[in-house]
């Protein structure tokens, strides 16, 4: 061995590369690339014929002593090779140096030469100008022409150049097919000439290999052909030349591209600099661009992130693995050490997360100074984009993706105001068991990823919810939850935000993007304001007709509130009605048990049973009533032309037509069936409506009862045709055209009511005609009217007071019948508010504060049938529970107030309701709005009061006196269940009621609205006002249309009933006899006690059963019949004061002192007094 130990030294026995020392052995192990080259043939063909007789001749031919500088490579039988076994790695090497440092001498000779050539044109150029202006320009002329020549003929030259320096431009740039075509095969390419590496890396790094016989080497030249050819078309396109030779995909192709053509001469293979073909990863990103797979700028960052990160971790590899099997130059490559390529990467990955386990490091000396400068780097850039890849991906999977449509199931899409509150109370109603099986999936959708709570919630309803984070203004987000194949799309507005106008034009916006991507979806969308629900109408798409519904929220709480002016506690009713809630039973009997009974009720709709075809509207009421335990309060009725309108309990003039849909109160889905399956011929003698159920006899049932049938068409719904034949006592003409009692409505002349005929009209005022002044206030005695108390300045934002009082004015009323209106505030605020207010009677203003007690008093706030108290600085206040602090001062501050008795002489309104034709001797027993007033009122405890609430857990501030707890859900508490509190909140449940069925949102606008219609919003829309409108039949034939009122049982026809009477005989005695539709009790608190109680607070009892016992003090809440003759009585002083445009001198709401003279001459010396006394009521 001491052939081989010499060069080595003694230690080459440790050595990678040492050992045996033979030839042999490093031609049998292919990572064994050096050994010592024997001086003589002899001795170097001994060697390699058998291991142990070169050791045995080693002594012997001590005289031919080996020489180090000549390696040799493996040799094969098959493979020709240089017969010497030289290592030719400096050939490979040299090959791209040259072609590198070759082609940067010549662009920097070119650019030389160019620059001297500028440089000496320029100083030629001033010469010729010196000489032109020397000799004059004759002389120039002459000299101009061979200059023009060889200037066209550069133009020509540069032309040409400029021409395919553009072609190759667009061929590498992917602006065309052909272009994309080309980049995404280059890089492929690249990858494969890199997957061939990896595959040669298995080889020695110097080998003899045949070019016919290689495959891998055939198939690598082909592909670095074409990547000489597309470096040929990159140098064309490229700009600067010198900074093209410079870039890294240039450095690539020159270390990889020459080693192969000469790997062909020479037969041989080195594996040297090919695994810098990595660093086309980088591009990566850019190809996935290219082909548009890559389209959010987070993938984008993270397909980058990858790319460069993998790149540079391949690439480093690459070099240490060279490094390393190959050894140090100058040491004769004789400390190199056998690692394989993954070997090397794994090395490199320990390295860079510094964990260094110490099993593999590098020997040679260049392989530990690459080390020292990579893992500065490597360091660095494991540190930076490992975690920064990390986030990606996970923030990437967690709501991002594509929604999957289940077979059979529909989806809904909810997008909007998507915050832990609105979410509960949406799924809450949606998924309330009470609905039928909801088969509905939920898909939400925000930009904003949800928090820990609201993940928590989605959790809890996984099977039927899930959360995409997107937009709606994004149509790739639309697409991704699968908006075309929606049932519909919810909008949810954000009830507190501090801009609502600019909140609905956000929602305005989205539902402009999803029209526009889908324009016959269906939208159904919260909107803050009244009056930019005009905008949705200028969307082509936007067709109520087909689904779309905009739940105006400051529309409906405002009608909510104006109809508790009618009827107090009609706003809790019914907003317990379309809301779902589960029942709970009590066992105590307190008011709490009564009043969660009727909670449990909800509003459903079903088809009525072909056995009711043909009856009276109040004969089938009844007998769901009495026969169902069904309450019916309206139907669907279709006209002759198609056409539907919802009737709400229309009278006894209309007959059921095959397919009608009834409008039921009950208790769950299941219950109203019984309506759709009850037949005369099977249940006529069952008594228990559970055993109503589908019968045999049917013939239709499965069927769908919605269209009609020819023969049974009728007259257009709310119509009649004939007189009615029942005992009531509205002696009125029926028909449309109004008879001799109509006449005075019939004033060609005067407009009274809107163009629509659906509510009181006068002309426009000016605000300064119905400002009162606290004196004046105090002189003019109002009684039984309507105060209210507002909160605002110049900058708050209007709620729009129009939406209160429209309902307070509705045609259905006569005109003595309207309640005066008395607004208490800021005069700035309300000058915003009188544009939309200025066509309508009885409304005055007195300027102050409604915390100032003067003003209160002036307006006489004791004798008003209803104070009602809102502001419109709610949602300025971070604080929510600071967000209701006026309008809870306010009300305790009334309700503190103390009251002379001495005024209780003034009874106003004091009689309760009387329907109508029933004591017509003395006008105070005319019909009323109902409200029961006590005789006097001497605390304001007693004075009806509702306050308007944005935070519901405030509710507990308004009574000091009841026991809810702070946690209490708002339709639990005391003053929510009397009617005297009332939050937006209630009014989430009407997006998913609206969903199951759009008639409910229709029903509910009809009766808190007066009779607003979506004509009515259109004209609206364009006028910002209503219109006046002549008399004419069509208009006054819709003031013939139902109103909440609220029924005394203390007197009156109904006294007998009112002493333990049983509420179904009062049912069918009011349906019978004067066509009204009870459907609640107004009781007091205390009713169920044995002993007498002070308290005058009462609360809600929604549709009792049939056997619920009466009580004297109740009120009955009844859907009562327009009264034609109502207002007759009264004709001299209403009619005559209305038609004169509210410039009477006396409102039927103002009240002087009562004289003893003959009530049949009251009207005239009332109406002389008030010209004398009262002339101020001119600006009312």
């Amino acid at each position: 061995m001491a052939n081989g130990g010499g060069g080595g030294g003694g230690s080459s026995s440790g050595d990678g590369g040492g050992g045996g020392g033979s030839s042999l052995r490093m031609s049998s192990n292919i990572h064994a690339n050096h050994l010592s080259l024997d001086a003589s043939s002899s001795s170097s063909s001994s060697s390699s014929s058998s291991s142990s007789s070169s050791s045995s001749s080693s002594s012997s031919s001590s005289v031919h002593e080996p020489k180090m500088d000549a390696l040799i490579i493996p040799v094969t039988m098959e493979v020709p090779c240089d017969s010497r076994g030289q290592r030719m790695w400096w050939a490979f090497l040299a090959s791209s140096m040259v072609t590198f440092f070759g082609g940067l001498f010549i662009i920097l000779l070119w650019r030389t030469l160019k620059y001297l050539w500028t440089v000496c044109c320029h100083c030629g150029g001033k010469t010729k100008e010196a000489q032109k202006i020397n000799n004059g320009s004759s002389q120039a002329d002459g000299t101009l022409k061979p200059v023009d020549e060889k200037e066209e003929a550069v133009a020509a030259e540069v032309g040409w150049m400029t021409s395919v320096k553009d072609w190759a431009g667009v061929m590498i740039s992917a602006q065309t097919l052909t272009g994309r075509v080309l980049v995404v095969l280059v890089f492929a390419l690249s990858i494969g000439a890199l997957v061939i590496y990896f595959i040669d890396s298995s080889n020695p790094i110097e080998s003899c290999q045949n070019f016919y016989r290689d495959f891998t080497l055939q198939i690598d030249m082909a592909f670095n052909v074409f990547f000489l050819l597309y470096f040929g078309l990159r140098f064309i396109a490229a700009n600067d030349k010198l900074w093209f030779w410079l870039e890294v995909n240039s450095v690539v192709d020159f270390f990889t591209v020459p080693p192969v053509f000469v790997s062909v001469y020479l037969n041989r293979s080195w594996l040297g600099l090919r695994f810098l073909r990595a660093l086309r990863l980088i591009q990566f990103s850019e190809i996935l661009q290219f082909l548009n797979i890559l389209k959010t700028s987070n993938s984008i960052k993270l397909v980058n992130l990858l790319s460069i990160f993998i790149s540079t971790w391949l690439t480093a590899a690459g070099f240490i693995h060279l490094v390393e099997n190959s050894g140090d130059p100058w040491e004769n490559f004789q400390n190199n050490q056998a690692l394989t390529y993954w070997e090397c990467v794994y090395l490199l990955m320990v390295t860079m997360s510094t964990v260094g386990y110490g099993d593999v490091y590098a020997k040679t000396t260049l392989g530990r100074l690459f080390m020292v400068f990579f893992i500065l780097g490597g360091l660095a850039m494991f540190a930076r984009y490992v975690p920064e890849i990390a986030a990606l991906i996970l923030n990437r999977n967690k709501f991002g993706g594509t929604f999957n449509k289940h077979g059979g199931r529909k989806h809904i899409v909810v997008c909007g105001h998507i915050t832990l509150e609105s979410v509960s109370n949406f799924l809450k109603d949606f998924l309330h068991k009470d609905r039928d099986d909801v088969n509905v999936e939920i898909v939400f959708l925000h930009n904003i990823s949800p928090n820990l709570e609201l993940e928590a919630l989605f959790k809890r309803h996984f099977t039927q919810v899930e959360f995409y984070q997107g937009s709606v203004l994004n149509p790739h987000d639309l697409a991704r939850v699968k908006i075309e194949s929606a049932d519909a799309c919810l909008i949810l507005a954000n009830k507190y935000c501090a801009d609502p106008d600019a909140e609905d034009a956000s929602n305005i916006m989205r539902v402009i993007s999803i029209k526009n991507y889908h324009p016959r979806i269906r939208i159904i969308t919260q909107m803050l304001q009244y009056h930019n629900k005009a905008h949705l109408l200028n969307i082509p798409s936007w067709n109520w007709k087909e689904g779309d519904d905009a739940i105006c929220l400051a529309e409906l709480k405002l009608g909510f509130i104006a109809q508790s002016c009618l009827a107090q506690g009609l706003s809790t009713m019914l907003a317990n009605l379309f809301s779902m809630r589960s029942f709970i039973k009590i066992e105590e009997d307190t008011w709490q048990k009564y009043y969660l009974e009727g909670v449990s009720n909800e509003m459903y709709t079903e088809y009525l049973s072909s056995a009711f075809v043909g009856l009276s509207f109040p004969t089938v009421c009844e007998l769901c009533f009495v026969k169902l335990k069904l309450l019916m309060i309206a139907i669907e009725y279709k006209s002759a032309n198609r056409e539907s309108r919802i009737l709400i309990n229309p009278g006894n003039h209309l007959k059921i037509q095959e397919g009608t849909l009834g409008f039921f109160i009950a208790s769950d889905a299941k219950e109203v069936k019984r309506a759709f399956f009850y037949c005369k011929a099977c249940h006529d003698d069952i008594t228990d409506p559970k055993r109503i159920k589908k019968c045999g006899c049917k013939r239709l049932e499965d069927e769908q009862p919605s269209t009609l049938s020819p023969k049974k068409k009728q007259r257009n719904g709310g119509m009649r045709n004939s007189p009615s034949s029942s005992p009531k006592l509205m002696r009125h003409d029926p028909l449309l055209i109004p008879g001799n009692d109509q006449i005075d409505n019939m004033d060609s002349n005067v407009k009274k009511y809107d163009s629509t005929g659906m509510f009181h009209w006068c002309a426009p005022k000016e605000i300064e005609k119905v400002i009162l002044t606290r004196s004046e206030a105090a002189m003019t005695v109002l009684s039984g009217h309507v105060v209210v108390c507002i909160f605002g300045d110049v900058s708050s934002a209007l709620i729009g007071l129009r939406n209160l009082v429209m309902p307070l004015r509705a045609s259905n009323f006569h005109y003595h019948e309207l309640k005066h209106i008395v607004f208490v505030g800021s005069i700035e605020y309300l000058k915003r508010e009188w544009e939309t207010l200025h066509n309508f009677p009885k409304v005055s203003i007195l300027p102050g504060t409604p915390l100032s007690r003067a003003d209160l008093r002036a307006v006489n706030i004791n004798l008003c049938d209803m104070c009602v108290i809102l502001s419109a600085n709610q949602n300025n206040i971070d604080d929510t529970s600071l967000q209701d602090k006026e309008c809870i001062l306010a009300s305790l501050n009334i309700k503190s107030m103390q009251f002379d008795d001495s005024i209780g002489v003034l009874q106003a309104n004091s009689q309760g309701f009387t329907p109508p034709g029933m004591d017509r001797s003395s006008p105070d027993n005319s019909p009323v709005h109902g409200m029961l007033r006590q005789p006097s009122i001497t605390t304001g405890v007693n004075i009806p009061i509702i306050t308007e609430l944005v935070n519901d857990t405030n509710v507990q501030f308004l009574d000091q006196d009841d026991d809810d707890d702070p946690d209490t859900e708002l339709y639990l508490t005391q003053p929510f269940a009397c009617g005297t509190a009332f939050a937006v909140s209630v009014l989430d449940s009407l997006m998913s009621a609206t969903y199951f069925n759009d008639n409910i949102l229709t029903l509910i606008r009809t009766l808190v609205t007066g009779g607003a219609t979506p004509e009515l919003e259109a004209l609206i829309a364009e006028e910002n006002a209503l219109r006046g409108g002549y008399s004419t039949p069509q208009t006054l034939a819709n003031r013939d249309r139902c109103r909440v009122a609220q029924l005394a049982l203390l007197d009156g026809p109904f006294a007998d009933l009112g002493d333990g009477g049983c509420y179904g005989d009062l049912f069918c005695k009011a349906l019978k006899t004067y066509n009204m539709l009870c459907f609640g009790i107004y009781r007091l608190r205390d009713a169920h006690l044995s002993t007498p109680s002070q308290c005058t607070k009462r609360y809600v009892i929604t549709n009792p059963p049939y056997e619920f016992e009466l009580v004297p003090t109740d009120l009955i809440f009844c859907l009562m019949q327009f009264d034609h003759n109502a207002g007759q009585s009264r004709a001299s002083l209403s009619h005559s004061s209305h038609s004169s445009q509210s410039s009477s001198k006396k409102s039927s709401s103002v009240h002087s002192i009562p004289s003893t003279a003959n009530r049949q001459n009251r009207p005239k010396s009332r109406e002389s007094r008030d010209k004398q006394k009262y002339v101020q009521e001119e600006r009312l």
